[in-house]
């Protein structure tokens, strides 16, 4: 199998992942990641090409069409190279590690990932995506591998030489910080940073292209909490009102797409990642509570909608993402055409689509050369309210006529091929979607996106390993699978604490201690603080990763640190306070330079130093003084807020063993009560909900 041709299987046929699975008839000779391919390597004295991306990556399916399917191109990488591919989601180890050579040789990074590396494993070559052949003076996999199969064979001391000081740069810029302590105005500077590089027009942070970094909006709704900076508050309102508007939100099915190639949120790449699902759904879950706008809560119950329906698997897990691309073209199931429209709608239906979605008989969408294709992306000029300066219509008809437009489209879309989704199920992703809809749950009030939550908590839980019960990150319909990372029990410790934030279950509140207990035994780095990426030495290299950068997810370092913390105040157990404490000061000297990086971190730093609130609800769960209580705090919870139920009448002793402060709380005059502890001292219980909510503000006489 040196060389498959047409029609072949490749090694790549058995795994489990739809992204290798993608390049499985490829003609090129992959191997997955494996001691089997680096040994080959070794014994056919061959550099290994890896190749790095994931199922619903564009440019991924551009290099696989252009380049990976093609006989000439892949010849020459089979007499030149091992071939390796790896699935970025299911090794985030291996993608940590390489995308950093990536970005420090060139500069930038991205998918596909392209690494030339000696057979131990050490780089000497990176990229992203390479044409066929040589395009506008950039050289192409033609003109590429001859060269570098001069290289190896002609100049090898001095390729050996380069990969070693790759690599020796590459252990120096991971090696840890010592540990020193935060400066006191990390917030404010990550709040002044954010601020220069906000886009006050369009909302959103830089410009083109441009992503929506969910935690820089996160942390400006805590900022705004704990400050009262009113600019951080506008900034989260006017950037998530342009990304509803724009095309980055499927405005017929729902749901975000990944990120918008324009500063204006109309033109995106249209593939639809999870993560990206749940950490908007946080976000204007958090921008509901102290606006009460109900744009706010439109906007994530749309998105639920979209998960619910499209990428809830037969458990009530979750799957992974759903690609840009159908029958070969980048969103075709997304764009439409006005022949198209013109068939689904009526004259005047089309009149209102031309006006209010921007439709034009050229199309909006450009193709990859520039150039209009007929094809047009649905989005808005504002919101419904004020479109009625465009058309004869009330507020309300245009409203009603956006219904009828959406019912009708999203009807005539059902016929269309659908783009692939990815059916990985990740523990990491399906902990913050856990989290997302758990909080929207309490912010909103509505059981059912619990009860969803619920599902895919039990699934996760029950997926474990078999022998010593860890989490996994992924298991395979085949069996196969992949251990859990960092991540895995971050995103899953925030999922659990959410959830018994709003069910008030006392079993989570064990499950969320046994899952930090086990992270820390797992992941700490004893000697810095901090956790690494992986659970033992990661195979990808002599060094475990440790990453901190908060980007299109938050790290899983920031992640913990700030569900450590919550969870040691919350069990009133300083030394998982003290875990959290330790990994804000493994990380202080990084966010020192660039604390707009790190925004999630910074939260976990800024909720450090004001301090949090644990609250403890003593009162029958069923009884309506109870549910007012607990109502009034979930809905408005600011950041920092924990709380606790017990019912007097039959505390349940596990939890009191977990919380022994909650021992002896009992109810005031037979009503309901809260009781608020601040810096390890409670204060006198409060009956009213309204009570509650000031004293947690500092304005009532509980806060004072």
């Amino acid at each position: 199998m040196d060389n498959p041709g047409k029609g072949k299987m490749n090694r790549l046929a058995g795994s489990g992942s739809p992204y290798l699975l993608q390049h499985a008839a490829n003609p090129v000779d992959w191997h997955p990641w494996s001691e089997e391919a680096f040994q080959l390597a070794k014994d056919t004295d061959r550099p290994v090409f890896l190749s790095i991306g994931y199922s619903t990556c564009h440019w991924c399916h551009v290099m696989e069409r252009e380049s990976f399917s093609d006989p000439e191109v892949a010849g020459l990488m089979n007499e030149t190279f091992v071939c390796v591919k790896v699935d970025r989601e299911e090794r985030p180890d291996i993608d940590h590690r390489y995308m950093t050579v990536c970005q420090l040789l060139t500069g930038s990074g991205g998918w596909p990932l392209t690494i030339i590396m000696t057979p131990w494993k050490k780089p000497f070559f990176a990229g992203t995506y390479f044409p066929r052949g040589e395009r506008y003076g950039r050289q192409g996999m033609l003109q590429i591998i001859p060269r570098i199969r001069e290289l190896w064979s002609e100049e090898r001391d001095s390729v050996n030489s380069s990969a070693d000081e790759i690599v020796e740069g590459l252990e120096t810029f991971m090696a840890p910080d010592a540990a020193a302590a935060p400066s006191l105005d990390m917030p404010a500077r990550a709040y002044r940073s954010l601020k220069e590089q906000y886009d006050s027009r369009h909302g959103g942070f830089g410009s083109a292209p441009k992503f929506p970094v969910f935690s820089n909006l996160l942390f400006l709704l805590a900022h705004w909490h704990r400050t009262g900076e009113e600019q951080a508050l506008s900034m989260v309102r006017n950037t998530l009102g342009s990304m509803r508007k724009g095309g980055i939100f499927d405005q017929i099915g729902y749901g975000l797409h990944r990120y918008s190639t324009d500063e204006r949120w109309l033109a995106p790449h249209f593939e639809k990642m999870l993560y990206d699902q749940a950490l908007a759904v946080l976000t204007c879950s958090d921008a509901f509570r102290p606006t009460g706008e109900d744009r706010f809560r439109k906007m994530a119950e749309e998105i639920i909608t979209y998960v619910l329906r499209d990428l809830v698997s037969p458990e009530g897990s979750f799957y992974s993402a759903e690609d840009a691309d159908s029958e070969g073209e980048e969103g075709k199931f997304y764009t439409w055409t006005v022949g198209e429209l013109g068939t689904v709608l009526d004259s005047d239906t089309m009149r209102f689509v031309r006006e209010v979605y921007n439709v034009t008989d050229a199309g909006n969408f450009l193709n990859e050369t520039g150039e209009p294709g007929g094809r047009n992306i649905l989005y808005l000029d504002s919101e419904s309210k004020d479109l009625s300066g465009r058309t004869e219509m009330s507020p309300g008809e245009i409203d009603g006529a956006l219904k009828h437009v959406r019912e009708k489209l999203m009807a005539a879309r059902a016929n269309r091929v659908r783009p692939l989704r990815d059916d990985k199920v990740m523990t990491d992703w399906n902990g913050l979607m856990i989290a997302a809809l758990a909080r929207a749950a309490a912010a909103f009030q509505e059981v059912s996106y619990a009860e969803a939550a619920g599902k895919a908590l039990e699934h996760i839980l029950t997926s474990r390993a078999p022998g010593n019960g860890h989490l996994l990150h992924i298991r395979y319909n085949g069996g196969e699978e992949v251990p859990a990372f960092l991540d895995d029990y971050a995103y899953l410790l925030w999922g659990v604490l959410e959830m018994h934030q709003f069910t008030h279950r006392g079993d989570l509140i064990i499950t969320a201690k046994k899952l930090a207990e086990e992270m820390v035994d797992l992941f700490e780095d004893r000697e810095n603080g901090g956790f690494f990426l992986t659970a033992g030495q990661s195979e990808s290299s002599s060094s475990r990763l440790k990453p901190s950068f908060d980007g299109p997810i938050p790290s899983g370092n920031s992640v913990a640190a700030m569900s450590l913390l919550r969870l040691g105040r919350l069990l009133g157990q300083p030394d998982l306070e003290e875990q959290g404490h330790r990994t804000i000061r493994a990380f202080a000297s990084e966010m020192a330079l660039n604390p707009a990086g790190f925004t999630h971190m910074v939260s976990a730093l800024e909720m450090a130093q004001e301090g949090t609130a644990e609250v403890i609800i003593a009162g029958d769960p069923e009884a309506r003084d109870t549910r007012e209580l607990v109502t009034a705090l979930q809905r408005s919870c600011p950041p920092g807020v924990t709380s606790v139920l017990i019912d007097p009448r039959d505390p349940d002793p596990d939890l009191l063993k977990l919380i022994p402060y909650a021992s002896g709380i009992n109810t005031v005059q037979g009503k309901a009560a809260a009781y608020i502890c601040r810096d390890s001292a409670c204060q006198a219980p409060v009956t009213d909900p309204g009570d509650l909510l000031k004293a947690l503000s500092g304005k009532g006489p509980s806060g004072s």
